[in-house]
């Protein structure tokens, strides 16, 4: 079959690779559609993932398809089920999994290889992170669950109330999520971002208020809820900046490797502030999240919006480095 293989540091070649031998409690799945990631793109850039991905390794991980194989002692699951899996699962054993962060998990289990014809899916994940599709859910929409299912757990952490104003800096894919869900929860949302396409949809999915950073559209209020959905330093700053006392932020963007930040500590003291991080996804919000999807809340066409066969997929991560036009690309892994 052929995948696109991940060998170094922007060095990605699609080849032919042979199937591998499903083993016990393992399926394989037909992938029928694969998405682009910021997070693929830095790893991309980067080379590797100390923890996802350590080159010569297949790539991509946000992915949905139709089982064509199943393996020995595999229940409840057959041949042509259409289904969607996230790219890890929890050993459930750990201190973390038992209090309920999974996304913590000590011996957190990540499944790479949605930029292929064809998937492995592990035992662990296929008992823990596999879903079954509705027989109307797009397959395409069904791949946002594992970015959808950071995000749900990034708004959990956050404890939104109705009424309450957030701002999220960033409208990239995962900053449109928020904004999506955030109005959902009744919130008054205000965006800053860049990108014309972008832009145009976050008002479309609910911020009243879109601020063009490009422009110098910087919203000068003091907000209930901050999200920083970058991942810069600089804007981590900004955050905390843009909260007002008493409020919340959430540094959802992971920044570049080795990189730190400084705050005036009379600033978060005297304000009062709750500063925090929301990293990955649990089982239960990756189920959260296909519910978002299968309810019409989070929908494929806000999200994604261009399309690449897989043979051109190389050539897209190289110009993505350069600045991504899309929200969101699928990679037509049949072409």
């Amino acid at each position: 079959m052929r995948a696109a293989i991940l060998y170094g540091k922007e060095d990605l070649r699609v080849e032919q690779i042979d199937d591998a031998v499903l083993g016990e409690g393992e399926v394989r799945i037909a992938i029928e559609a694969a998405l682009t990631c910021g997070t693929d793109l830095k790893v991309y850039r980067r080379g590797y993932h100390a923890r996802m991905i350590i080159p010569p390794a297949a790539f991509g991980h946000e992915l949905s398809g139709t089982i064509c194989e199943v393996g020995r002692g595999v229940t409840g699951w057959t041949l042509g089920d259409r289904v969607v899996v996230a790219n890890s699962a929890p050993c459930g054993c750990c201190d973390f999994c038992q209090r309920g962060q999974e996304n913590l998990c000590n011996d957190l289990l990540f499944l790479n290889g949605a930029y292929a014809e064809r998937i492995v899916v592990p035992a662990r994940l296929v008992a823990k992170n596999m879903l079954r599709l509705a027989d109307q859910t797009p397959f395409v929409a069904a791949a946002l669950v594992e970015p959808l299912a950071c995000v749900v757990n990034g708004l959990a952490d956050l404890k939104l109330h109705s009424g309450e104003r957030v701002l999220t800096i960033g409208t990239g894919p995962v900053g449109l999520m928020f904004i999506a869900l955030a109005n959902a929860a009744g919130c008054q949302v205000t965006a800053a971002g860049r990108g014309a396409e972008r832009l145009i949809a976050a008002r479309r999915l609910g911020a009243s208020i879109v601020g063009d950073v490009e422009k110098g559209e910087i919203p000068e209020e003091a907000f209930d809820v901050v999200i920083e959905a970058v991942g810069k330093p600089e804007t981590w700053q900004e955050a905390v900046r843009k909260v007002r006392k008493g409020g919340r932020v959430n540094f959802f963007g992971g920044c570049p490797a080795g990189t730190s930040i400084s705050f005036e500590t009379g600033l978060i003291h005297y304000s009062n502030l709750t500063l925090l991080a929301s990293f990955h996804h649990t089982p239960r919000t990756i189920r959260q999240a296909l519910h978002h999807i299968e309810s019409g809340l989070i929908q494929a066409a806000d999200f994604v919006t261009g399309e690449c066969p897989l043979s051109r997929l190389p050539e897209l991560l190289q110009s993505m480095t350069g600045g991504n036009k899309a929200i969101k690309t699928r990679v037509r892994v049949d072409q």
